[in-house]
């Protein structure tokens, strides 16, 4: 049976050993003591053990730190032991907002529950991954979503099935932010065409946000 409280605790600790409570201008107390209500919560769902290679995370604590730039949470990011880079030139991550239809809990932190990095999706032009997404009752993730994920999992990124986050758009253009490993192997940051299809590219998804 999946133990999500161990799980839970495992993101926390990781979050800990990244500095985040300071980030967040928190003690380690006051950090821990704010995401409690979140770890009550997943009594409700029915969780399954993650699946890296398939692309199935049970849930993702995603916290919310307005003050601090993202491209300082990618660099955090550590994969086979090299930090993260940040490359949406000429845009920035500020630059990228998250679409009407997808409702972020307004809340310090929350979790993302039943994430699918997006292997149907794979070769399939972000528009109309869209498509196929909200056909599932699903939703697409955001730009903050990835980067948490790939925080607490820098392993879910895999050479043949990274993924887009077709939740945060750009406005006015047709950019789509997305999450890779780049020929340097490190966790990527970077963007690509709404209409353009990847064969080593999904679009990532969640089934629902809890805050």
């Amino acid at each position: 049976m999946f133990n999500y409280s161990e799980e839970f605790d495992h993101q926390v600790n990781n979050l800990i050993s990244k500095g985040y409570p300071q980030l967040a201008q928190q003690t380690e107390e006051q950090f821990v003591s704010s995401l409690i209500p979140l770890k009550e919560k997943l009594a409700s769902f029915d969780l399954k053990e993650k699946d890296l290679e398939n692309g199935y995370l049970p849930f993702i604590v995603v916290v919310q730190i307005n003050n601090v730039n993202l491209e300082k949470l990618v660099a955090l990011i550590q994969k086979d032991g090299k930090s993260g880079v940040t490359k949406l030139f000429p845009l920035q991550t500020k630059d990228f907002q998250t679409v009407n239809e997808t409702e972020i809990p307004n809340t310090r932190a929350y979790l993302l529950i039943d994430i699918d990095r997006g292997k149907e999706t794979l070769n399939i032009a972000p528009n109309a991954a869209m498509k196929i997404i909200k056909e599932s009752h699903r939703s697409p993730l955001t730009i903050e979503e990835g980067v948490a994920i790939v925080t607490h999992y820098p392993e879910y990124l895999m050479k043949n099935n990274c993924f887009s986050l077709l939740a945060s758009r750009h406005p006015g253009d047709k950019r789509v932010p997305a999450i890779w490993i780049n020929a340097q192997k490190q966790a990527n940051l970077g963007w690509c065409w709404d209409g353009n299809p990847h064969t080593w590219l999904g679009s990532a998804s969640c089934r629902h946000r809890i805050g």
